[in-house]
């Protein structure tokens, strides 16, 4: 029998990267995102191999009850969940402490924090259940390190995914689940066009691609069980 993956953020970027590589090693899929037109691409990318069963989850992971529902169709569906990639994230232009506003704040917490914490409370009883799990969270180097590049709300949200990502290896160890965070540099993914200046394509070209965070990904899934890769720093070489 197939596993089964929920990824999130899985309309672009990383996510959608992590999406396209699971498929490509016979994982079952329940992709999140915002834009359902942006998630069925990702399923067209991915090619259908045979056996693979994609499920489609529009779903705004900053909204709790969204979530709840999210969780329980992908169980109904699958009835297993072995591995959760919190791969969503947005920023905004106005990032400073001087611009950002009360209500890009909020947002920028809500998809960046709270939408990967209520993906792991919604799937984690399932996980406990099973004695099994590996949770992934896309984080940053900007949760390593402020930077007035990345904007105060981004960095917050990218300290607390770090720590969450600490407390569920330090509370869910004994139940058999593991927690892995990976902080890489600059990426080339649609998120690069939120910045004030977006960079030119000469600069992009020497960022990391989103494939390179999913092959780190895949290498904190595929480890035995027995064995845990707490964080993963990758830079652009």
């Amino acid at each position: 029998m197939n596993k089964t993956a929920v990824v999130t953020g899985a309309g672009s970027g990383v996510g959608r990267a992590v999406a396209i590589a699971l498929a490509q090693q016979q994982w079952n899929l329940a992709l999140v995102g915002r834009r359902e037109q942006a998630l069925e691409q990702t399923v067209r990318r991915a090619g259908q191999p045979p056996g693979l069963c994609c499920l489609v989850c529009p779903c705004d992971v900053g909204n709790a009850a969204a979530v709840e529902a999210m969780a329980k169709r992908t169980l109904a569906r699958f009835g297993q969940v072995d591995v959760l990639v919190n791969a969503a994230g947005t920023n905004v232009p106005q990032r400073s402490l001087q611009a950002l506003s009360q209500q890009d704040y909020q947002r920028l917490l809500d998809t960046n924090l709270h939408g990967a914490y209520y993906c792991i409370q919604a799937l984690l009883p399932a996980m406990r259940e099973r004695h099994s799990g590996t949770i992934v969270n896309i984080v940053s180097d900007a949760g390593k390190q402020a930077s007035a590049k990345a904007g105060v709300a981004y960095v917050m949200s990218k300290f607390g995914l770090a720590g969450l990502t600490q407390s569920i290896n330090a509370e869910e160890r004994a139940n058999g689940i593991r927690a892995c965070a990976i902080f890489p540099g600059d990426i080339d993914t649609p998120i690069l066009d939120l910045r004030p200046v977006p960079p030119p394509p000469e600069a992009r070209q020497k960022m990391l691609q989103p494939e390179d965070v999913a092959a780190c990904v895949l290498l904190a899934i595929n480890l035995p069980p027995r064995a845990i890769v707490e964080e993963l720093v990758i830079r652009p070489a």
